[in-house]
């Protein structure tokens, strides 16, 4: 199968579609955060939503997501419904997790979104598990594993890059490389700046892509999942991001200046599809004007849906911490 992404009118609406739900969803959730209806921490995307979008959109049905703690992009772009996220995120049993996840531990087994993990590379080994419990019984999946430039210094990142090419794993190994992990620049943190040539140590095929453009990502890693599902083993796919916000909502971001962030903003990914849309006759201010519509309500939608949602009784808290029965899965 040609992995040369063909791209119409439809298509490319859509990855604008899935951007601005992310930033809208993201900007609702700061509101809530600060009026404490969200509590703990808040970890937000912007400026890295075209890496999600991408990604996804080159997925198949069956294929499995493991995400970092700043995951909402993910969440949404992998088809977590918005009224669940949300709901999730102001600990309501209406969300997707029973609300006990939160922000950091979104999960949802019918889509195969097997969460974000507020452990720093924590998702990397779990993906080697997956990826080799799908090889053996769902032939021709893929695990997709997101983390940021900051695991690449953990134990766990190598431990997982060699067994996945020893073993020749179906997994995509997504590095979401924002240049300073929570505040330490890349050019101090790493000897080989250039993340993805890191494969090379382990004899597996990888690249490195502007992350600025999410048709570029999309078709990066359609590529790659091309060569991941045709077994030849592992893939590290490097997205070169930034985020316009802080760390999260505690983090004073004194490891960079306004100027360089304002910098970056000039170049948004959502502002720059949108324009390239337009001046090429993709999309025209109605269709923009709906999109934005159609957006305020389904957010505005799942917020009336959390708030009205229930907080689970402190005599259910100790349920689910052991198991207490087995699911037996019928395979497809």
């Amino acid at each position: 199968m040609s992995a040369k992404l063909h791209l119409d009118r439809q298509h490319l609406q859509t990855l604008y579609r899935q951007m601005l739900r992310i930033r809208r969803f993201e900007s609702r959730c700061v509101e809530l955060y600060q009026a404490q209806k969200i509590r703990g921490f808040l970890h937000l995307y912007d400026g890295e939503e075209p890496v999600a979008v991408g990604v996804m959109a080159a997925l198949q049905e069956g294929d499995a997501v493991l995400a970092t703690y700043r995951e909402h992009g993910q969440a949404l772009a992998r088809g977590v419904p918005m009224t669940a996220l949300m709901a999730e995120m102001l600990g309501k049993q209406e969300g997707c997790c029973r609300g006990r996840g939160g922000s950091m531990h979104i999960f949802d087994r019918e889509r195969r979104f097997f969460g974000g993990n507020a452990i720093v590379g924590g998702g990397l080994p779990l993906a080697v598990g997956i990826a080799m419990a799908d090889q053996q019984l769902r032939p021709g999946t893929v695990t997709v594993c997101f983390f940021g430039e900051g695991a690449v210094g953990e134990g766990a990142f190598h431990e997982s890059m060699n067994l996945a090419a020893l073993w020749k794993l179906p997994l995509l190994f997504v590095c979401e490389n924002n240049l300073y992990a929570m505040g330490m620049p890349l050019a101090e943190a790493e000897s080989q700046p250039e993340l993805y040539r890191k494969a090379e140590a382990y004899r597996m095929a990888g690249s490195q892509v502007d992350a600025i453009d999410p048709v570029r990502v999309e078709n990066a890693a359609r590529l790659a999942l091309d060569l991941v599902r045709a077994g030849k083993g592992p893939y590290l796919l490097e997205c070169r991001t930034y985020r316009f916000r802080a760390h999260s909502m505690f983090d004073t971001q004194a490891y960079r200046s306004r100027d360089e962030v304002e910098q970056w903003k000039q170049h948004d990914p959502i502002v720059a599809l949108r324009t390239w849309m337009q001046d090429n006759h993709q999309l025209s201010e109605a269709e923009a004007a709906a999109i934005d519509a159609e957006i305020a309500a389904e957010l505005d939608a799942a917020v009336a849906f959390a708030e009205a949602g229930t907080l689970e009784p402190v005599e259910a808290l100790e349920q689910f911490v052991l198991m207490d029965r087995v699911v037996q899965e019928t395979q497809p």
